[in-house]
């Protein structure tokens, strides 16, 4: 009895010494969520989203980013470095470019080339003939280390986000891994650029975001919207802005109008890419629905320390949850489309045309799409 008591009180010490002292790649920082948004109003719950038509990617997965090119055919961005080009139902599918990375956004300049974020590589660019082409691969002798998005303003200037200087995909198991890893150390080290092809140099607009993801760019040009994923918001970033840390509210207050602001803060969920479509929205997408338990441990860096230590099955993973929305430049959420079952897993965005609705995600095996209201 006193043998196998000890063996007891051993094995509980051995655990407890490991939950608390094993090391994790984490320094995790506390911060204060904002209460847990009930899906209520605008966020009520629907089913919108369910029943989506298929695109068969022919055994391609992760269409992560999907633009329209100006042939006018489909260009998504999908696991293991590939572009894809399709025609808007799907047919003619071919590889159009091959990176060697995991391009996460994509954006055509006026003279048909493809500027693709690449989590792996950095900024890059692709000719008309599918040829790669490094562009921005480290900032002041620092690497790019999670290229997420891109976007191009009418002047040809290029704008990427840079998600976390802490994590990179290449050395942490892939994106989805590197991101978790940067929301719950919550170090806010996230950058966004400004590529000038004209002259060849980069400079850094703003830093300090929670996972700097998802870009769009004003009707004005005068603002970047860009997500914040892991604090659950959208920003509005004066595009003049240099070296911008928007962690120091004198910082952003440092002009009138204030050189950036808040757009749409508190979130029921993951925010990922922005995509402009039509009548002047702008579409967004919820890779996962936020966490309580999540949010109830940030004050709590050990807490959030301690659940690396635990099998990933434990990981604290909110369920697949299908949710995208669209707002205008106001903030205003004009659209909110909802998958309650999850079906189609880590609803990243929707690209917008006259006739279809094409939702992005980060792993499906497909694109879904659905048909627009008459």
């Amino acid at each position: 009895m006193k043998r196998s008591r000890l063996i007891g009180v051993t094995a509980a010490v051995g655990l407890g010494a490991y939950l608390l002292l094993w090391p994790v790649p984490v320094e995790p920082v506390a911060w204060q969520a904002a209460p847990l948004p009930a899906y209520v109003g605008v966020h009520a719950v629907n089913n919108r989203l369910a029943g989506l038509r298929q695109i068969s990617l022919d055994g391609n997965a992760g269409p992560e980013h999907v633009v329209i090119g100006p042939d006018g055919r489909l260009y998504a961005a999908v696991e293991a470095g590939r572009i894809l080009r399709m025609n808007p139902d799907g047919t003619a599918l071919e590889v159009y470019a091959q990176t060697g990375g995991r391009v996460l956004g994509i954006a055509f300049d006026a003279e048909g080339q493809l500027y693709a974020a690449d989590a792996l590589r950095g900024l890059l660019r692709v000719d008309r003939t599918g040829q790669v082409v490094p562009v921005v691969t480290h900032y002041r002798n620092e690497p790019i280390r999670y290229a997420d998005a891109v976007v191009i303003a009418s002047d040809g200037r290029v704008y990427f986000s840079d998600a976390s200087t802490r994590f990179a995909p290449s050395e942490w198991g892939g994106t989805f891994e590197a991101s978790v890893l940067d929301i719950l150390e919550q170090s806010s080290t996230g950058r966004v650029f400004e590529f000038d092809p004209k002259s060849g140099t980069t400079r850094l607009v703003a830093r300090g975001f929670s996972f700097a993801n998802g870009l769009a760019i004003t009707a004005d040009g005068r603002h970047l919207l860009v997500v914040e994923t892991g604090r659950y918001r959208v920003w509005r970033i004066a595009i003049e802005a240099r070296g911008l840390d928007i962690r120091v509210p004198e910082s952003r207050a440092a002009s009138s109008p204030a050189l950036a602001t808040v757009l749409l803060d508190n979130l029921p969920g993951f925010p990922d890419n922005l995509m402009r479509g039509l009548d002047g929205r702008i579409w967004l997408g919820f890779t996962k629905p936020r966490s309580a338990m999540v949010d109830r441990m940030g004050p709590y860096p050990r807490l959030r320390a301690m659940t690396l230590r635990l099998p990933r099955a434990l990981w604290p993973v909110p369920p697949a949850y299908g949710h995208v929305i669209a707002f205008t430049e106001t903030g205003q959420i004009v659209r909110d489309l909802q998958d309650p079952t999850g079906q189609y897993p880590e609803t990243t965005a929707v690209t917008e045309t006259a006739e279809r609705l094409y939702v992005q995600s980060l792993h499906a095996r497909t694109l879904g799409w659905l048909q627009q209201d008459p």
